[in-house]
Formats: structure tokens, C-alpha cells, sequence
């Protein structure tokens, strides 16, 4: 039905076989997002020891730099289970 500028369009409830196929792919998603950013820091890593050997860089820096590394991605890791957990609880909720 039509009021001015809205469209409303009826939505049959969703099943619990659906939901649960959404929180699948939310979570496979959510996977996706975290080997990226697993790749993101091999990759990083891989520039740091690069400068050193190339002795762009001390051991230090690059001890510094991995460990700076290592918090982003804890932190970006922690911040994609926190949205797939909170995207499940709003599927699951009826």
C-alpha cells in the first residue's frame, strides 16, 4: 500500500531455517573479514623485516613494529567478533 511518500511492503516473518542460514552466512562473513586482516598483517610484517634486512630499520623497530602490529589486528579481530555476535543476536531475536 501506498501513503504519500512511504511504501509499505508486507514482510512474512522470517523462519527459524532462515534465520539460521543468515547467522551462517554472518558468520562465514565475519571469517572472510578476519583472514583479511590476518593477511593485512603477514604482510605488514613482511615490510618491517624487509626495511631491516635492507637496514632501514634496527631489530628494535622491528620488534616495536610487530608488536604494534599484533595489537591492531587483536583489536580489529575483537571488533569483527563483536559485530558478527551482535548481528546474530539480531536475527536470532524474534
Amino acid at each position: 500500500s501506498s501513503m504519500g511518500d512511504l511504501i509499505r511492503v508486507p514482510m512474512p516473518v522470517m523462519s527459524e531455517e532462515r534465520r539460521r542460514e543468515l547467522t551462517k552466512l554472518v558468520r562465514n562473513e565475519g571469517e572472510g573479514a578476519k583472514i583479511a586482516i590476518r593477511n593485512l598483517r603477514r604482510d605488514a610484517n613482511e615490510a618491517v623485516k624487509k626495511l631491516v634486512k635492507d637496514k632501514l630499520a634496527s631489530e628494535d623497530d622491528q620488534k616495536r613494529s610487530e608488536s604494534d602490529i599484533q595489537k591492531t589486528t587483536d583489536r580489529h579481530i575483537a571488533d569483527v567478533d563483536r559485530l558478527v555476535a551482535s548481528k546474530e543476536a539480531d536475527i536470532m531475536a524474534v
